[in-house]
């Protein structure tokens, strides 16, 4: 691994500050502005800092209501719940201690050690992290926040890391669910590299339909200015608002309509990687058999083998036609049956996703007004559905021909499992499509009420779907028995492949006396969680990434040689370690 080395140029050239030409008839402008036609439904709109919650998800003036229906269904489960308290900023802010950066990083004009900077780049969207947000109990805050706006800067950052023996965390869009922008207790000073300023479209090659782009960039800004030019890159993730490229690329995302875009692995074409030993540049070659990918081997390195500065991804035009349907399906078997076959069969669709009967009802709770509810469940048992039924959802995009042929062909596999569908089950495309992305905004709507709410998710084959699925839900659903507490937890499939399938837990519980109790009873749901997945025919994510939470388990899916072969690659690059440890890998 150590010749990696000597691929690693030592210099680098003049960061590009605007939209280059490669193709004879490209518009090579700043773009600001979103273009409606481009972006998804309901689509957020970039968030000035200040307009971000400083303790939980997104913007301060976006909420989203939980129906009475739907809050009595949880605690129905769980049992009466009791809130708990919440710090306020100034209460935090007078917890930062004094910066240990040296004089020669605090001079820096792009180095911040401003006691909000650095509160507000502690943490990201854990649940740990928001018990601390909310208890108050940071434990560490970066010593400084570094805002770059060439890779040039950021090769200077690195090199005074070295220099004066610091620790670097990379920071894009602070969404981490997984602990992985946590500064750790060190000895160290610890400088947070924040990207939000390398946030523009550099260069548009129409030819070859690769973007070169600021790895700052977030969800909005990348569509919003690809759309001006009439492109479109399609990843979106339910972090989508405030999620980065190069954040994607470091935990290898995923988005909610990968079936018809790909991954973030088949968009990402090549980019300059800053690590402590120099600049990696890989090359946005469409194939090659020339030994080792690298564009593979830095996708999902987390930060701990340097900082992405510009990232090349492939683009598509625009499609002519997006939508978006619900069908319900008698059960799991059968809705089951239909995305493998739908898959199987290369039938033209950009989404599947299916709801177990447990998340199937919940939605249909957390998601409709009581007369909506009503409604739809009239005309569902009135077709013969049972508390048994699954509900899948389902998107097409490309132009319309491609989508009437799709349809027509999902729609015949569907009759042949007995699907019902209809303007009511419409209804429910057009809600998933407009709520799509406040799905995070629920967390503390539910905070509010005292019910705690948190994710996990695998990915795993067909033929062990089912079994993993109970192993998942019974580990969390038994997790707090010795407390006497009961935990809801619901499942769906939400990306599909020939081979398998990934499988998302959503689970509720009781908040505790207090936030060291709440926080306690996470970890043991976690762990169970954790431990049903670490058996070797299952991830332990598929696609929030390692980060500190998972990393103890990781061991598991890689075995004992694998983890060594990871260590030894990213001990090439940052041999003293100072790159965000404690991510991916334990340290």
């Amino acid at each position: 691994m150590s010749n990696i080395k000597s691929l690693i140029r030592k210099t680098t050239k003049p960061a590009s500050t605007a939209v280059t030409s490669t193709t004879k008839n490209t518009d090579h402008t700043r773009l600001d502005t979103a273009s409606k036609s481009n972006m998804p439904v309901n689509s957020p709109i970039n968030t000035p800092i200040e307009q971000i919650r400083w303790n939980g998800w997104g913007n301060v003036n976006i909420n989203k209501k939980v129906s009475s229906h739907g809050a009595k269904l949880i605690k129905s489960h769980i049992g009466k719940t009791k809130k708990l308290s919440s710090v306020s900023l100034q209460e935090v802010l007078k917890k930062v201690p004094k910066s240990r950066l040296p004089a020669a990083i605090i001079n820096l004009d792009m180095v911040s050690i401003d006691n909000e900077d650095r509160l507000r780049h502690a943490r990201g969207q854990s649940f740990p992290d928001w018990i601390a947000m909310h208890g108050g109990d940071f434990e560490v805050f970066p010593d400084g926040v570094a805002m770059p706006q060439s890779t040039s800067d950021v090769e200077i950052l690195l090199q005074l890391a070295r220099e004066h023996d610091l620790i670097v965390i990379p920071y894009g869009g602070g969404t981490s669910v997984v602990g992985h922008i946590n500064p750790p207790k060190d000895v160290r000073p610890v400088l947070t590299v924040a990207m939000s300023k390398m946030d523009q479209l550099i260069d548009l090659d129409t030819e070859s339909q690769i973007a070169t782009f600021g790895a700052g960039s977030q969800g909005p800004t990348v569509e919003a200015q690809l759309g001006e030019h009439g492109y479109r890159l399609g990843h979106y993730p339910q972090s989508w608002e405030l999620s980065t490229l190069g954040g994607w690329i470091a935990a290898r995302s995923s988005g909610q309509q990968s079936l018809g875009y790909g991954r973030i692995e088949q968009m990402f074409a090549g980019g300059t990687l800053v690590t402590p030993q120099g600049v990696l540049n890989i090359a946005d070659i469409p194939a090659s058999s020339a030994g080792p990918d690298l564009r593979e081997m830095m996708m999902g390195t987390e930060g701990r083998a340097g900082i992405f500065t510009e990232v090349k991804i492939r683009v598509q035009p625009q499609p002519e036609e997006e939508l978006f349907k619900v069908v319900f399906l008698p059960n799991w078997e059968a809705g089951k049956a239909v995305l493998r076959q739908a898959v199987q069969k290369n039938i033209r669709l950009s989404m599947l996703r299916l709801s177990n009967a447990v998340e199937t009802n919940a939605h249909l709770h957390l998601g409709t007004s009581p007369s909506q509810f009503l409604a739809i469940s009239t005309y569902l048992k009135a077709r013969g559905l049972d508390s048994q039924k699954v509900m899948l959802t389902y998107g097409v995009t490309g132009d319309k021909a491609q989508n009437k042929l799709a349809l027509n062909q999902f729609k015949q596999l569907l009759k042949q499992y007995g699907g019902v569908s209809g303007k009511l089950t419409d209804l429910m495309g057009k809600i998933w499509a407009h709520g799509r992305f406040k799905f995070p905004y629920l967390r503390g709507t539910l905070w509010e009420k005292g019910i705690m709410v948190d994710t996990f998710e695998t990915a795993t084959n067909w033929n062990n779907i089912d079994e993993q699925m109970q192993q998942m839900q019974e580990a969390v659903q038994t997790s707090l028995s010795d407390e006497g507490e009961e935990v809801m937890a619901f499942t769906h499939i939400s990306h599909v492949y020939k081979q398998g399938a990934s499988l998302y837990t959503t689970y509720f519980f009781r908040a505790g006396k207090d936030h060291t109790s709440t926080l306690a009873r996470w970890q043991k749901i976690k762990h169970a969680a954790s431990l049903s997945l670490a058996n070797g025919t299952a991830t332990i994510s598929h696609q929030h990434g390692v980060g500190r939470d998972h990393a103890p388990y990781l061991a598991a899916e890689k075995g004992e040689l694998g983890i060594q072969v990871t260590k030894d690659m990213l001990k090439s690059l940052d041999p003293e370690k100072r790159m965000n440890p404690g991510a991916l890998l334990e340290d």
